[in-house]
Formats: C-alpha cells, sequence, structure tokens
C-alpha cells in the first residue's frame, strides 16, 4: 500500500468514526425518555387573569424577572451574588473540564504525531584504536485507533452529554443563587419591617407608660397600673433590641453572600426607614404550560437527562473494550553521522503497518465493567425520575404557598385594621377612666399581633412567587449570555456557538446506530 492510497484512506475512515464505529456501534442508542407527570396542576393557580404565562415554549419569558422588581439595590446585589458565588465558580470550572475532556475524545479520532530530535557523540573499538561517531537523529512516529466497534463514538456521545450536563448545572447554580441572594435581602427587608412595627409599638407603650406615671404620683392611678405600664414598655423595648439584633444578622449574612464591604452595603441598603422597610415587589405571571412542559425547561431536569445519556453512552464504550481493536502505526527516521571526523551520510529507516489486538482472557474484568455501566445507568434513570418528581412537588408546593396567601392577606388586613380600632376606642376609655389598663394592654398586643400578621404574609407570599419562578424553572438574566455548551470551542462568557436550546428545547437523541 503506498502513502498515497493512505492520503485518501485515512480522511475517510476518520470521517466515518466520529459519530459511528466503522463496522457497527455496540451499546444501546440512547432516546430522550418521556416525563410521567400529571396532564394538569392540581394547586390553584394564581387568581389574575391579565398576568404574564410563565412559559410558551421558551424561557426567555421570565429572562428579565427580577429587574422587573424594580428594585436597583437587588439587582446589584444579584450582580454581586453571582460574581462571588463558590457553587457558580465549581460549575463554571466543571463545564471547563468537560470541554477539556470532549476535546480529549474527539482527538483520538485523527492519527497521534509526535516528534523527536536527538544529537551524540559516541566511541567504540574492538581492541584496536578507538573509533569516534557523531550521531544526529530526527524521528517521526504516528500512531491511530480505528473505531471498528464504536466504543470511541460512544466516548464521544458521553462526552457531549456531560458537557450538555454541566453547563445545565451552571444554569441551576445561577437560579439557585440568585434566589438565596433574593430570599436573604427580602429577609432583611421584612426584619426592618418588623423592627419598625416594634419600634412603634415601644414608643406607644413608652407613652402610655409615661401617662400611667404621672397619674400615679397624683393618686388617679393604683401602683399595680403604674407597675404593669413600665414592664409593658420594658417588654417593648427588649423585642425592639432582639429584632434589631436579627437584622443586624441579616445584614452580615448579606455579606458573606455578595463579598460587598458592609460600608458599601449598608449605603445601598439606604438608611432611611421608608427605604429599609420597603418589602421588593415581585412580578406576577401564571403558569399555563402543563407539567410536563414546565419542568423539562429545569436546568436541574435537563442536567439529570444529560447524565442519563452519559450513561448509557458508557455502556456501549464498555461493551466496546471487550472486542477487538485496530491501530496504525508507523515512523520515519532520517540519521546523519560520520565516523572520525570524515563527511556526514544518511541513513534512513522507516515502518509503518497494522496492530489487532484480541482480548482473550481478564477473569471477568471487562464484563464486570459492562455490569457496572449498565448499573450506572440505572441508578442516572432513578435519579432522572426523582428530580422530576421533586420538580412537580416544588411547582404545586409553591403555588399552593401562593394561593395560601392570596387569600389569608385580605383577611389579615381586615382583621389588623380591626384590631387597630378596638385598640384605640380601649386606650381612649382608659384615657379618661372609664377603662382598665389590662384591656388596654391586652387590645394592644392583639392589635401588633395582627400587624405583624400582615406583615409576616406579605414576606410569605413574595418569598412564594420566589419559589415559584425557581420551581418553574426561571433565569435570573439571559441564558445566552453564559457559558458556551458547544461541542467545540469558547470557554465560560464567550458566546460563540451557545446551546441555547439545551433548556428551553424538548431534548432530542444523540446519533447512534445499533443495539447490543
Amino acid at each position: 500500500m503506498s502513502l498515497l492510497h493512505l492520503g485518501f484512506i485515512l480522511p475517510a475512515l476518520s470521517g466515518c468514526g466520529m459519530n459511528s464505529g466503522l463496522l457497527m456501534t455496540v451499546g444501546p442508542n440512547y432516546q430522550s425518555p418521556e416525563l410521567l407527570t400529571a396532564t394538569h396542576w392540581f394547586a390553584k393557580q394564581p387568581a389574575f387573569e391579565d398576568l404574564p404565562v410563565a412559559h410558551q415554549g421558551e424561557l426567555s419569558s421570565l429572562s428579565q424577572w427580577w429587574e422587573r422588581f424594580g428594585d436597583p439595590v437587588l439587582n446589584r446585589l444579584l450582580a454581586a451574588a453571582q460574581q462571588e458565588s463558590a457553587s457558580i465558580a465549581k460549575a463554571k470550572a466543571q463545564i471547563v473540564e468537560a470541554r477539556g475532556n470532549l476535546t480529549s475524545y474527539e482527538s483520538v479520532f485523527l492519527p497521534n504525531l509526535e516528534a523527536g530530535l536527538s544529537s551524540a557523540n559516541s566511541s567504540f573499538s574492538f581492541g584496536g584504536t578507538p573509533t569516534l561517531r557523531t550521531q544526529h537523529q530526527f524521528s517521526v512516529q504516528s500512531s491511530w485507533e480505528i473505531d471498528l466497534f464504536g466504543g470511541l463514538a460512544r466516548q464521544r456521545e458521553a462526552a457531549i452529554s456531560q458537557l450538555q450536563a454541566r453547563t445545565a448545572a451552571w444554569h441551576d447554580a445561577r437560579v439557585a443563587v440568585a434566589v438565596e441572594l433574593a430570599n436573604a435581602y427580602l429577609a432583611y427587608r421584612y426584619c426592618k419591617a418588623q423592627a419598625l412595627l416594634n419600634k412603634k409599638e415601644g414608643e406607644s407603650r413608652q407613652a402610655s407608660a409615661r401617662l400611667t406615671r404621672i397619674a400615679g404620683s397624683v393618686g388617679f392611678r393604683s401602683s399595680s397600673d403604674v407597675a404593669l405600664a413600665n414592664a409593658s414598655a420594658a417588654d417593648g423595648d427588649n423585642a425592639l433590641l432582639q429584632q434589631q439584633a436579627q437584622c443586624e444578622r441579616s445584614v452580615k449574612a448579606l455579606v458573606a453572600l455578595t463579598g460587598l464591604p458592609e460600608p458599601q452595603l449598608r449605603t445601598l441598603l439606604g438608611d432611611t426607614e421608608e427605604r429599609a422597610t420597603q418589602l421588593p415587589k415581585p412580578p406576577p405571571f401564571q403558569v399555563h404550560s402543563i407539567p410536563a412542559n414546565v419542568i423539562r425547561q429545569r436546568p436541574d431536569i435537563a442536567a439529570a437527562e444529560r447524565d442519563m445519556a452519559a450513561a448509557s453512552a458508557k455502556i456501549g464504550v464498555e461493551q466496546a473494550n471487550r472486542l477487538p481493536k485496530l491501530s496504525l502505526s508507523g515512523n520515519i527516521t532520517p540519521v546523519l553521522q560520520n565516523m572520525n571526523g570524515a563527511a556526514l551520510t544518511l541513513a534512513e529507516t522507516w515502518s509503518y503497518g497494522p496492530t489487532l489486538s484480541l482480548p482473550l482472557f481478564d477473569a471477568g474484568k471487562r464484563a464486570a465493567h459492562v455490569d457496572t455501566a449498565k448499573a450506572q445507568y440505572e441508578s442516572a434513570i432513578a435519579h432522572y425520575r426523582a428530580t422530576v418528581r421533586t420538580a412537580v412537588k416544588e411547582v404545586e408546593d409553591a403555588l399552593v404557598r401562593l394561593a395560601s396567601a392570596d387569600r389569608r392577606l385580605p383577611l389579615a388586613r381586615t382583621a389588623a385594621a380591626d384590631y387597630q380600632s378596638h385598640f384605640a376606642a380601649t386606650r381612649q376609655l382608659y384615657a379618661v377612666g372609664l377603662g382598665n389598663l389590662i384591656d388596654a394592654e391586652t387590645a394592644r398586643r392583639n392589635a401588633f399581633t395582627a400587624q405583624w400578621a400582615v406583615t409576616e404574609l406579605e414576606q410569605e407570599r413574595i418569598s412564594a412567587w420566589m419559589a415559584l419562578y425557581r420551581a418553574v424553572g426561571g433565569s435570573w438574566e439571559d441564558r445566552t449570555a453564559g457559558p458556551v455548551a458547544s461541542v467545540s470551542g469558547g470557554l465560560p462568557g464567550q458566546p460563540e456557538n451557545p446551546l441555547t436550546n439545551l433548556i428551553s428545547q424538548p431534548l432530542k437523541p444523540l446519533p447512534g446506530n445499533n443495539h447490543d
């Protein structure tokens, strides 16, 4: 066979080996599974007719959801948390690692070429005058494995799936960090709102205690009323101090999440009471799509499905390891040398040819590897199904929380208004001497508890919207701006050839030929 013939044969063999074996492709051909979910949501949907739908075949409808809060402070903290998150950095590194693995597996479809250059001086004799030899050698070696049964193609298939899974996991990490930061920000705002309630309540108690002490000093109130009023004022101050400490802890949590200096963070959060206690207002949306369409777009579902595809491909890899392997190797080595300073002479050697290796006996090692790969595939299936069930549960839970808060909040506001009216009337009666302090303090506690419940339900409602956003697979910014999930080229942050349909479109099977 001439080198000219090899020039035509090698590219042809390389082209047919990327997606399949030269003779056949062992292992199962992966097919994306059907999602076994209900045909509708059982929890009550948000009761708004004019709300946008969460999903209409793509995730872009929620891509700028955080910006529609209209809270620049939240946007700034989200950006800082994304930059500082260790989980996001780890997920990004795993993408780079997966892309490196893919490049490594793709490289085996082309011949491996290595060169070497050496120079040596030596002396030898056979009992007489020594002979001096100078030798300069240049060598080129090449080796190439022919993918007879698709083992290398399956390896590449697994690497592609793993890269896609790592990219989906990166999206999931970003969403998780965004929700964690938003909840911490909400906890701070909620804490400040509660602290403001405690402050106003404490001021009211102090005013009542001061008036009671004045009345007691002239004999219009008993000493027991004065003691009760003082105790109530002290309780109010204690509750305020406890709430303020909780708010300080919330600030520390935001510092840890964002990595911002604490003075800068406090400046961003705002010093005025009105700004500090303003709860974020999430833009609502509806979930009209059927469960299967919604959760298929979740990044954790996509990652679990791609892990399952990779596990399926690895079965073929291990099965191919039990079959013969064919490799081509060759070398060419020109050598320049001289004896005792004479003129240089050229000597050239070369060789090329195939090598066929046959696995004969390994005490069941390769068969055990096949069984292990099959077990890992079954494990990936179980993990995928569990992830799907968890996803459905999270959406249903968020819808239940949201519906409950929506129904309870008007009732809580009505109760708070009525308790406040009752307290005002009771305090007025006490002030003119027609009531007693115990009734007034009871009315105060009821009014305060009712107002506290309103704030708590407002916080729960916002938290439920955030949970629903994450449960339906939302993203805090455009996914196309993230790490590239392409088969070749690009590092995280480079937008060339992004795999934008990985999460937003139904996943399709990778190419393959035969089953076992």
